[in-house]
C-alpha cells in the first residue's frame, strides 16, 4: 500500500505523464530472460578466468612463482602485480567518494603484502573453467604471515599490527610522527559544547556497535574484456557506471582514456556495491597477453570476502535536553572501519550525524580506520545508518527519561526551511516536519500495540547529489523518439527518463525509447549513484526535450511561413498563434516526417553538471513482537515516510522505499560478518549470512510526501538512499519498547536477545 501526500506543487500546468505508473520499458526483456547482464557474454574465442586469492588476512608475499601454471595445456594467460603499472598515489573522483588509484590498483591485485582474506594475487586464463581452477592450483605463493586485525577499536591501538607502514593520520593537528592505523580524523563543530551541557537538565550517553555488512546483490561481478593488437579495448561489465569502468581501467593498466570502451550489461543489483572495479582490469590484463577475450565471473564466495561491505562501527553519542524535550548540545564520535585501504564513509557520517536537528552546540569527530578486512564500498546512503542508529537511539532514550512522544521530541528539534544544516549550507525546500506529521497522522501510529509488542520510530537524512550527466534525444521518422543517456538502470531509472521526455514532447510515456549507451555512444555521465540519476540525467534528458520541441517549434514556423514567435508547442503538437494564418496544427509525427525537407534530422543532446539537489528526510514507524524462548524478533508492522520531492514514477519509488527498508532491517537483526580468530570471514555464503526473505517481513507501507525541489523541472528530489537510513534504529527503539531495556550493538540476532534476556533475569 501506498499513500502520496501532496503539498503546494509548483506553478505550471498539470502534468500528464509524470506520476503515473506506466509499464517499464525493459520489464520485457527482464521477465522473459533476454535481458544480457555480466555473464550472459560470449565472444568466439573466449577464455575462462580465475583469480587466485589470499588465504590469509595479513601476510608478506615473498615470492610467486607462476611457471607450473603457464606450462599447464590450455592455460594461455597468468598475471600477477608484475603485469599492472606500480602507480602513485593520485584521488580520483569516480564515485560516490574519491579512491587513491594507486589503493586501488593494490585491491585488484596485491602487491608485496595481502590485507585481508581473499585479497587477489595472482589471475589466469584458460580455455575451460577446469583448466583455470586446476592452474591456480599450480601457482606457488610463499607467505611470511603477519599479525592482523579486524576490530575497527582493536585497530586504533597503538599496539596493534601496522597495516601500513607509512600511513600518517590526516587531519590531526600537529601531524603524527608514529604511523597507525587511522587514516583521517574528520570533525565539524559549532558553539560551545561546555556551555551547551551545562544547561542540559537531562542528559543521555550511550555506545553502540555495528558489524560490517554487505549489499547482498544478487548477480555476481561479472565482465568480458577483450583487447586487440593495438590496444584498442572493449570491456562488457555489469555496474553502477561504464564512464567510472573506463577511467578505473585506462589508469590502472596505462592505457589512453579513448582506447578503451565500456558498455554496460544489465544489472543484477548494486547498492553502492558496483561503483568501484575488481575484475574489469584483470579481465583486460589477461586478454593482453593471451590476444583473445576473457570472461570473469565472481562466486558468491569470492563476492563476500573480496568485494566491498560497508563499515563496521563503535560510536558514543551524548546529547543533553531540557525538562521540554529542547537539545542543548550533541557530541557524537565514530570509528568507522574501512577495511584494507583508507576509505570509509566515516566523512558522509560526519556529516549526516545531526543533520536532521537544530542544535547550536555540538561536536562530531569521526575516524577513518584500516583493517585486514575487505576495503569497504558503498551501500546505500554510505555511513548514514550506523550514525542514525546511535543518535536515534539516544534521542528515543530521552523522549522516554522525558516523557515524551518520540515524533513530538523531533518535531520540536526537527530542522526546517531557512536553518542552517549541521554541515553547513541552509536548508531550502525540505519536508522534515512535513514526513513527522504524516507519520504522527498515521494509523500506525496510533494504533494499539499487542502485549509485549514494542513500536519505535526512527528518522534519517541523506544528501543527494547532482554531478555530471549526458543525454540526447532523437526523433525517429514516426514521431517516437530515443532518448539515451550513460546512467545505469538500477532502480528504474529508464522509465523516469523516457517519462520526462514524454512530458516535455506532449506524447506518451509508450512512444519514447530510452537507451544505456556506452561510453563511445553519448558523453560523460557520473555513475548511477548518491540519488542523482532521477534529478541530474533527468535534468539533461529534460533539457534535450526542451531542445527538439524548440526545434520542432522553428520547423513548423517555416512550414507555415512565420516567425518562431508565433508557434506554441501544446499536448504533442505545434499551434500557430499568427492570427494572419489560418492553418491547422501540426503534429509531432507529421513534423518528423517532414524533417528531410525542412533542414534534416531533428535531435539535441545535453551535457550538464547539475547543481541544487533535494536533500532528503524519511520517518520510520516500526512494530515487533520477541520470542522470548528462542530470542526471535519479528516485525509485525512497518510504516515508511519519506519527503520525495515528486515521485516521477511512484510505483518506482515505492520500490525504493520498500526496498531500503527491507535491507536496513536485515541489517539490524541478522546480517553481519562473522571472521574467525584467523582473521577469515566464516559466513560467505547465503546460507550463512543471513539476509531477509519476503517471509521475514510484512507489507512494508510506503507514505511519499511531495515537497517539490524548484532547482528541478518536476521537482524531483533522489530518493533511493533515504530509506535505508532510519530502519537500524526503528527497530533497535522497537526491540527496546518491547523488550524494557537497550541493546546497543547490532544485528540483534536470536542468540543475542536471548543471551541479553537471559542477563536482564
Amino acid at each position: 500500500m501506498t499513500d502520496v501526500i501532496d503539498k503546494p506543487k509548483q506553478d505550471g500546468p498539470d502534468l500528464k505523464v509524470v506520476g503515473t505508473r506506466p509499464v517499464r520499458p525493459d520489464g520485457v526483456d527482464k521477465v522473459t530472460g533476454r535481458a544480457a547482464f555480466g555473464a550472459d557474454y560470449r565472444l568466439p574465442g573466449m577464455l575462462t578466468g580465475r583469480i587466485l586469492r589470499s588465504p590469509h588476512p595479513h601476510a608478506r608475499i615473498v615470492s610467486i612463482d607462476t611457471t607450473k601454471a603457464k606450462a599447464l595445456a590450455g592455460v594461455k594467460a597468468v598475471v600477477t602485480a608484475a603485469d599492472f603499472p606500480d602507480l602513485d598515489s593520485e584521488e580520483y573522483e569516480a564515485g560516490e567518494s574519491a579512491a587513491d588509484i594507486r589503493d586501488l590498483s593494490l585491491n585488484v591485485m596485491a602487491r608485496h603484502k595481502v590485507l585481508y582474506d581473499g585479497h587477489a594475487v595472482a589471475a589466469v586464463a584458460a580455455t575451460s573453467a577446469s583448466v583455470a581452477e586446476e592452474a591456480l592450483g599450480l601457482i606457488e605463493v610463499v607467505y611470511e604471515v603477519l599479525p592482523h586485525v579486524t576490530d575497527v577499536v582493536e585497530a586504533m591501538s597503538p599496539t596493534a599490527p601496522l597495516l601500513h607502514e607509512g600511513m600518517i593520520t590526516q587531519g590531526v593537528t600537529p601531524p603524527p610522527t608514529r604511523p597507525s592505523n587511522i587514516a583521517k580524523r574528520f570533525a565539524s563543530q559549532r558553539g560551545d559544547l561546555e556551555a551547551g551541557f551545562a544547561a542540559a537538565e537531562v542528559v543521555i550517553e550511550d555506545s553502540f556497535t555495528t558489524q560490517a555488512v554487505h549489499q547482498g546483490y544478487i548477480e555476481p561481478h561479472a565482465c568480458v574484456a577483450t583487447m586487440t593488437e593495438d590496444g584498442q579495448s572493449v570491456v562488457w561489465s555489469s555496474s553502477q557506471g561504464q564512464f567510472m569502468v573506463r577511467t578505473y581501467c585506462a589508469k590502472l593498466l596505462g592505457l589512453e582514456v579513448a582506447d578503451v570502451r565500456v558498455i554496460p550489461a544489465e544489472i543484477g543489483g548494486g547498492f553502492g556495491g558496483k561503483t568501484t572495479v575488481y575484475l574489469e582490469p584483470v579481465a583486460l590484463a589477461l586478454s593482453r597477453i593471451s590476444g583473445a577475450p576473457v570472461k570473469l565471473v565472481m562466486s558468491r564466495d569470492e563476492v563476500f570476502r573480496a568485494t566491498g561491505p560497508t563499515s563496521g562501527t563503535a560510536i558514543t553519542v551524548k546529547i543533553g535536553a531540557t525538562r521540554d524535550g529542547r537539545f542543548t548540545a550533541a557530541q557524537v564520535e565514530l570509528k568507522y572501519q574501512a577495511g584494507a585501504f583508507p576509505g570509509s564513509p566515516a566523512g558522509a557520517a560526519v556529516m549526516t550525524a545531526l543533520a536532521c536537528y537544530d542544535l547550536e552546540n555540538f561536536s562530531i569527530i569521526g575516524w577513518d580506520v584500516v583493517t585486514n578486512t575487505p576495503k569497504v564500498a558503498a551501500y546505500r546512503a554510505p555511513g548514514a545508518p550506523m550514525v542514525a542508529f546511535a543518535v536515534e537511539g539516544v534521542i528515543d532514550e530521552l523522549a522516554r527519561n522525558l516523557g515524551i512522544d518520540p515524533i513530538a521530541i523531533r518535531e520540536l528539534n526537527g530542522v526546517r526551511d531557512g536553518m542552517k544544516a549541521s554541515y553547513g549550507p541552509t536548508f531550502r525546500n525540505i519536508g522534515f516536519q512535513e514526513t513527522l506529521q504524516a507519520a504522527r497522522e498515521h494509523p500506525h501510529y496510533s494504533a494499539p500495540l499487542a502485549p509485549g509488542e514494542g513500536r519505535g520510530v526512527a528518522a534519517g537524512f541523506w544528501f543527494n547529489v547532482g554531478g555530471e550527466s549526458t543525454a540526447a534525444l532523437h526523433l525517429n521518422e514516426d514521431g517516437s523518439a530515443v532518448v539515451v543517456t550513460g546512467s545505469p538502470d538500477i532502480g528504474g531509472s529508464r522509465a523516469s527518463m523516457a517519462m520526462m521526455a514524454a512530458e516535455v514532447l506532449g506524447v506518451g510515456a509508450d512512444r519514447v525509447r530510452p537507451v544505456v549507451a556506452d561510453t563511445a555512444s553519448i558523453g560523460f555521465s557520473m555513475l548511477t549513484g548518491g540519488s542523482r540519476t532521477t534529478f541530474a540525467t533527468g535534468m539533461a534528458v529534460t533539457q534535450a526535450a526542451q531542445k527538439v520541441v524548440e526545434s520542432l517549434k522553428a520547423r513548423a514556423a517555416m512550414t507555415w511561413e512565420t516567425g518562431a514567435e508565433h508557434v506554441a508547442w501544446e499536448n504533442g503538437q505545434a499551434i500557430c498563434l499568427d492570427p494572419a494564418k489560418d492553418v491547422k496544427a501540426l503534429s509531432l509525427a507529421e513534423l518528423a516526417a517532414n524533417a528531410a525537407r525542412t533542414g534534416g534530422p531533428i535531435s539535441a543532446e545535453v551535457s550538464l553538471n547539475a547543481q541544487g539537489a533535494g536533500p532528503g528526510f524519511g520517518v520510520h514507524i516500526c512494530d515487533v513482537a520477541i520470542d522470548r524462548e528462542t530470542g526471535h524478533v519479528a516485525i509485525t508492522r512497518y510504516t515508511a515516510v519519506q519527503d520525495v520531492g515528486r515521485a516521477i514514477h511512484p510505483a518506482y519509488v515505492e520500490g525504493q522505499i520498500q526496498g531500503g527498508a527491507a535491507q536496513g532491517i536485515g541489517w539490524a537483526l541478522n546480517e553481519e560478518y562473522v571472521f574467525g580468530d584467523d582473521g577469515r570471514m566464516q559466513n560467505s555464503g547465503f546460507l550463512d549470512y543471513r539476509m531477509p526473505v519476503a517471509s521475514d517481513l510484512p507489507m512494508i507501507e510506503a507514505v511519499m510526501v511531495e515537497v517539490p525541489n524548484p532547482r528541478h523541472p518536476f521537482g524531483a528530489k533522489g530518493v533511493g538512499e533515504v530509506p535505508i537510513v532510519p530502519p537500524l534504529a526503528a527497530v533497535a527503539n522497537a526491540v527496546r519498547g518491547a523488550l524494557g531495556f537497550r541493546m546497543a550493538h547490532l544485528p540483534l540476532s536470536p542468540p543475542k536477545v536471548r543471551a541479553a534476556l537471559d542477563r536482564s533475569g
